[in-house]
């Protein structure tokens, strides 16, 4: 069946559902999820915001709404609706996650390390929070943390790429060179690109 007809489909019948009871969260968020799959993100927007003055407990409306700034470089905004997310649901495991990757990319590993922490607490198959904590403790000089969170996420999803370029980096700087570069070839097997600092850096240990 044709996926774009299915969303146009499911988007009338969100629409019909918001006629019937305008002051359901739930449709108009239903609705902004199928404008996000085509790509509407203006319209979305508009619907989201009207799901939250509906339902002020709708966390995942939240986190689109986080996700949308995210999406034009609104780090600042991104955080503020994660946060939003889990104040309503304090054990939303998406909303922690967003928070601890934009701490992440700003630099601020600490605060990125609580965050992430909290979201794989809450979500104990939360592969990609996995991998972006690997990440954090491995900039803040946890090594051994880093793999043991490293470890988690391959084992949920062992084709997860990024998760074993952490490995083979982490590997490497504790000097287990065979574990380093048993996830370093895993990683360029998955077309990762591995930085070329760190392929030589393993290439000297090779046998």
């Amino acid at each position: 069946m044709d996926k774009a007809k299915d969303v146009h489909e499911y988007i009338t019948h969100q629409r019909a559902a918001i006629a019937g009871n305008p002051d359901c969260g739930t449709s108009h968020y239903n609705l902004a999820v199928g404008l996000l799959g085509l790509e509407k993100f203006d319209e979305a927007e508009q619907e989201l915001h009207a799901a939250i003055t509906c339902s002020p407990g709708l966390a995942e409306a939240y986190v689109q709404l986080g996700g949308l700034c995210l999406r034009r470089g609104d780090l600042d905004g991104c955080v503020a609706y994660n946060q939003q997310a889990v104040k309503v649901k304090p054990g939303f495991s998406e909303g922690w996650g967003n928070i601890g990757f934009v701490h992440l990319q700003r630099g601020e590993v600490e605060e990125a390390i609580g965050a992430l922490e909290k979201a794989t607490r809450f979500n104990f198959r939360f592969v990609q929070a996995f991998a972006t904590l690997g990440n954090a403790y491995l900039m803040n000089g946890q090594v051994d943390k880093s793999i043991e969170a490293g470890l988690k996420a391959i084992k949920l999803a062992p084709d997860f790429a990024i998760a074993h370029n952490n490995l083979a980096i982490a590997y490497l700087e504790k000097g287990a060179f065979d574990e380093a570069i048993a996830h370093c070839d895993r990683a360029l097997a998955l077309k990762y690109e591995v930085a070329p600092e760190i392929c030589r850096e393993i290439d000297r240990h090779r046998k």
